[in-house]
């Protein structure tokens, strides 16, 4: 139901463009995500954004090299990575989410109800 594709290796300072594309039943959900999963580490919260308002809500750690997009016609949600570090290396998750309350609300784990397969990022230095 959730197709993320776009991952691989990049250099440090590079950039990569991740996509996710819905299908019809989670294109129902109010908005999308992307969170990240590293190693031994928790899944945390990259970006969201609204399917009809296109707000839109970042992490601090990626806010301003990380570009959320979504294209209604196509049912594709991107996120745009610039400024890749190796610390961003990780397994990018796209998620539907539930019912909408607040643009921070977006950034919450339990506010997302359908989980793509993950597209693994690798950066080095």
């Amino acid at each position: 139901q959730l197709q993320a594709s776009g991952g691989g290796l990049v250099q440090a300072g590079g950039s990569l463009r991740l996509s996710c594309e819905a299908s019809v039943h989670t294109f129902s959900s109010p908005f999308m995500g992307w969170f990240r999963q590293a190693p031994g580490k928790d899944r945390e919260f990259v970006a969201a954004v609204h399917w009809s308002s296109g707000s839109t809500f970042y992490a601090d750690s990626v806010k301003g090299r990380v570009t959320i997009s979504r294209d209604n016609a196509k049912n594709t949600v991107y996120l745009q990575m610039n400024s890749l570090k190796p610390e961003d290396t990780a397994v990018y998750y796209c998620a539907a989410g539930r019912s909408y309350s607040t643009t921070q609300a977006m950034g919450r784990l339990g506010q997302y109800s359908y989980w793509g397969q993950g597209t693994q990022v690798t950066v080095s230095s």
